[in-house]
């Protein structure tokens, strides 16, 4: 099987779970469905060779997965039987086949464990980047070369994701509110028991 054509199932997957967590009644299920969606995008980029993506992607995926999962459950108040059905047993047999066969046919694509793809692609940016990245940026180390100068404004852009991210995360999961408009503040309540 080629990569096209396990894009091509991948991508029918992503919009097959998308659909099941827009029509699904249970906010939880909706949620762990968007999860399975973002890992497949992960997997996606990961066979467009494009790693840092899918770091990326996984990070801020587990971060909004862990904020969403926080918010419904409040919400979602159902009571669980503990009786599975039969049709939510098969299925989920069903992914986890799926899932290793899929695993099984992409596995030996990556090639040799310690052959890195650049050393045996000519003309591999990466090759561009070892050779002249002294002569071009001035740095020393070519990992800071490549992050800070090659790729400075995709560094830029993963920073301000993982930031938003980590911010919006702190806000959601405080556990002390913010006090309302109307409402004294606590040193205001102290002085007066103190003036007493």
């Amino acid at each position: 099987m080629n990569v096209e054509t396990i894009t091509i199932i991948f991508l029918a997957f992503i919009v097959i779970g998308s659909l099941i967590a827009i029509e699904t009644p249970n906010l939880l299920s909706a949620v762990v469905c968007l999860g399975v969606v973002d890992i497949g995008f992960t997997i996606l980029f990961l066979l467009l060779k494009a790693p840092d993506i899918a770091i990326t992607q996984m990070v801020v995926e587990v971060v909004c997965l862990i904020i969403l999962i926080r918010a419904t459950v409040n919400r979602d108040k159902s009571a669980d039987t503990g009786e599975r059905k039969l049709f939510g047993l098969m299925t989920t047999g069903a992914i986890i086949i799926i899932l290793f066969m899929f695993i099984m046919n992409v596995v030996p694509l990556f090639g040799e464990f310690g052959n890195p793809i650049f050393t045996r692609v000519e003309n591999a940016p990466s090759q561009t980047y070892l050779s002249k990245c002294l002569e071009d940026t001035g740095a020393a180390n070519a990992v800071s070369a490549v992050i800070l100068d090659y790729r400075g404004y995709d560094t830029l852009g993963e920073a301000t994701i993982l930031f938003a991210s980590v911010i919006g995360a702190i806000a959601l999961l405080r556990k002390k509110p913010r006090k309302k408009i109307n409402e004294p503040d606590e040193s205001d309540s102290l002085s007066v028991v103190k003036d007493e």
